[in-house]
């Protein structure tokens, strides 16, 4: 007896062996149940019969069906048949019987019209908007409709009694203008003539849900935002910065309490838009550059298709136009081989050309109102001043800034308003030649003294800094230590050799199978108690250079002595027993910590046991790292998550410490720290180093950090040494024209004139 329904090929063979029993229908019911496919969802192909030849197709019994005929009435909407479940009640169902019996499915009705049936009945609300930005959006799965379904939920700004869904939007921007147009039909003008606010906050207060309570971030934060105005927010880490800005477009969070008197964006109080209205928005009028570009680019795609998506989800052209537009963007970012480096994922790119990626995606259509978080944190000088005025192009063709950054010559050079915030208060505001020329709070005093330069060298940054300097002197002194650099105590000689690198070269071969030099015959030496700083762009080669130095890279060519004894050479079984004498401080502490383990763990596991056998001894040895770094015992139940940014990369220090090496290398150790923590680390390595006499290679693209930490500065460009010299050689009589054009553009502590 044929399955109901069913057309049964009788000359098909068995798929199981004679000796297999079939499985109960039942049973087999629920194994389709586990594997959730459903009945109406499997075709089989029969196989040829072994027991004769040109058989046709027969009556499977006397409940079988014919092949349907066609008919002349309108199609059915189509349909899936539900899965064969819920026990006794799929016995009387047809059931593919495998194992015991091929059959295909019965012809069914053509699939109905696009707008036909009950799929189309559950088509989300089309706003006027989202169809501009996202075409006419297609019936998605359950779990794309419930997302859908949280993100109605308007923004956490507005009174609860005053929300409303917003079923229709109007739209006030063309989809016939050409990109790259600024539209200033919409900037009002009062009597005066004056343009009004593009971008008004009054009174946000910002405050998260947390597992101890209600915990508030930002209180009483008040600006506007005009056409053509950059206003910059400074502060130090936890100052509620970047939430403000985040606020402003909607993107706290889950948890967020968000309370503010006035968001008006364009004159609109967009405290009332649902999340599906903000993605229209975000990336065509607001643009935002996040800091963090690792974690905010795909792994998994080519930066050049992360750019093109925020054309493609807008409208903007077509898929060879966008290719061209991603290439003009990287361009314009400054960028080097544009075309190849759009092919390559994050993970191939170093850290500045990440940010500039990023920077080109949120800047690709040109909006209205640019909230840039920390935009040039991981550039380096000439890269820095490329974004600067790409900036400031952007506001001379009417664009307004939101600029956050702990670069105060970064936000001297670009922003005409100032909030300076502490503890999520402004404590102080004004036009920039005002605040920074004649600032009136301790605080923007102790910010503005916290900058490095050549003029700081062996100066304090941070208010604590003269006491710690002072104290590792004394211990110095009192133990007849090692001098801070040099084998005498003046200074004058320099010490023994410590780390050498002799005519190391390193190739890498690209996604497209062309081999690039990175390394190309680099040579260094660096001597006892001595800072050696490489400074050079994005790309030149330092960090692969400082990996070669760590032997975490195996040179193409050239060797590398530790300690005047074989080092690159060694395999790593040999070199296992120097490797407590070098080690290493990354850029990103929080990537280099497992988030499962506590502080405590992270330092237990950098203790070695050979000279700290016992659990009393490593306890011990961990609260006089925690010492050595100024932290206290509290830190050790904490997670890397639960920490600031300036108390990871504190415990970072301690865990290269903790085999007392006698070099370190610090890869933009201090590049993402706001300024006044990057003055808390500068004054802790100087005394760290005055205190046990290590020795630092120090790589970074900030000019100031260098001149201010270092005793000799090595330039390298595009892989190779171009010169080498003291701070005041290079930075005062530079030889080599690319060091020339480091040092112009290097930014200038110069505030802008008040608007």
């Amino acid at each position: 007896m044929a399955a109901r329904g069913r057309v049964r090929l009788p000359g098909a063979a068995p798929l199981a062996p004679p000796h297999r029993r079939a499985r109960p229908v039942g049973a087999h019911a629920r194994a389709r149940r586990r594997h959730r496919h459903g009945t109406g969802l499997r075709t089989h192909g029969a196989r040829a019969d072994p027991l004769g030849k040109g058989r046709a197709v027969r009556r499977g019994g006397r409940r079988a069906r014919t092949l349907a005929r066609s008919h002349p009435a309108p199609a059915h909407p189509a349909e899936r048949r539900t899965s064969a479940r819920r026990g006794v009640r799929a016995l009387g169902r047809p059931v593919d019987r495998v194992g015991v019996e091929p059959v295909v499915p019965r012809p069914r009705h053509r699939a109905a019209g696009s707008r036909v049936g009950c799929a189309p009945r559950r088509r989300p609300a089309v706003h006027h908007r989202r169809r501009l930005a996202h075409r006419d959006p297609r019936p998605r799965d359950r779990r794309a409709r419930a997302h859908d379904d949280d993100a109605r939920a308007v923004h956490p700004a507005v009174p609860r009694e005053g929300r409303a869904l917003v079923s229709i939007i109007e739209t006030d921007v063309s989809a016939d203008a050409p990109a790259g147009a600024v539209d200033e039909s919409h900037v009002q003008t009062n009597p005066a003539g004056a343009p009004e606010p593009r971008l008004r906050v009054r009174n946000l207060d910002v405050a998260f849900e947390t597992t101890t309570g209600v915990r508030h971030i930002v209180h009483d934060v008040s600006f506007d935002l005009r056409p053509g105005e950059c206003v910059a927010i400074v502060g130090e880490s936890g100052s509620g910065k970047s939430v403000t800005a985040r606020s402003i477009v909607g993107l706290t969070g889950r948890g967020a309490r968000v309370h503010a008197e006035a968001i008006t964006l364009h004159g609109r109080d967009v405290r009332s838009l649902p999340a599906r209205v903000w993605r229209g928005i975000r990336g065509k009028e607001v643009g935002f550059i996040l800091q963090d570009a690792l974690v905010s680019l795909d792994p998994l795609r080519p930066v050049g298709d992360e750019i093109a998506e925020s054309l493609r989800l807008h409208g903007w052209g077509d898929r060879a136009s966008r290719r061209t537009k991603v290439v003009e963007l990287l361009a314009a970012v400054g960028v080097p081989e544009p075309e190849s480096r759009a092919k390559r994922r994050p993970d191939q790119l170093s850290g500045g050309l990440r940010q500039r990626a990023l920077i080109a995606s949120a800047l690709a259509l040109d909006p209205d109102v640019i909230i840039a978080d920390e935009p040039t944190t991981a550039l380096d000088v000439t890269v820095q001043a490329q974004v600067l005025a790409l900036l400031e192009e952007s506001k001379r063709r009417g664009a307004s800034i939101i600029l956050i950054s702990h670069d105060l010559s970064v936000v001297a050079q670009l922003a005409d308003h100032i909030l300076v915030m502490q503890h999520g208060r402004v404590v102080e505001q004004g036009p920039a030649a005002k605040l920074l020329g004649d600032p009136q709070e301790d605080y923007t005093r102790a910010l503005i003294a916290a900058v490095p330069s050549e003029e700081t060298r062996g100066q304090a940054l941070s208010p604590g800094g003269a006491e710690l300097l002072a104290a590792a002197h004394r211990e110095t002194a009192a133990t007849d230590g090692a001098a801070p650099y040099g084998a005498s105590p003046d200074g004058s000689e320099p010490g023994s050799v410590v780390l050498e690198a002799r005519a190391i070269t390193k190739r890498f071969r690209t996604p497209d199978g062309t081999v690039t030099t990175a390394v190309d015959d680099v040579s260094f030496v660096l001597h006892r108690g001595e800072t050696l700083g490489i400074v050079g762009e994005s790309g030149s080669g330092k960090s692969t250079t400082g990996r070669i130095a760590l032997a975490l890279e195996h040179a193409d060519a050239g060797t590398v002595t530790l300690l005047g004894e074989p080092w690159s050479e060694l395999a790593e079984v040999k070199r296992r027993a120097l490797r407590s004498r070098i080690s290493v401080v990354s850029q990103d502490p929080l990537s280099s910590f497992d988030p499962r383990w506590n502080v405590e763990r992270i330092l237990l596991d950098a203790v070695p046991r050979t000279t700290h056998p016992t659990a009393a001894e490593r306890a011990a040895r961990i609260r006089e790292l925690l010492e050595q770094v100024g932290l206290s015992d509290a830190v050790l139940q904490r997670f890397p998550l639960r920490l600031s940014g300036g108390q990871r990369q504190r415990i970072a220090i301690a865990r290269a410490l903790a085999e007392a090496p006698d070099i370190i290398v610090l890869d933009e150790a201090v590049s993402a720290l706001d300024v006044t923590i990057q003055a808390q680390i500068l004054d802790l390595l100087v005394a760290l180093q005055r205190r046990l006499g290590l020795s630092y290679l120090f790589i970074s693209h900030d000019l100031g950090v260098i001149a201010h930490l270092s005793h000799r500065v090595q330039v390298m460009k595009d892989g190779r040494v171009v010169e080498t010299g003291t701070p005041d050689q290079i930075f005062h009589r530079p030889a080599h024209e690319y060091t020339r054009r480091l040092i112009s553009s290097i930014p200038e502590f110069e505030p802008r004139n008040a608007s």
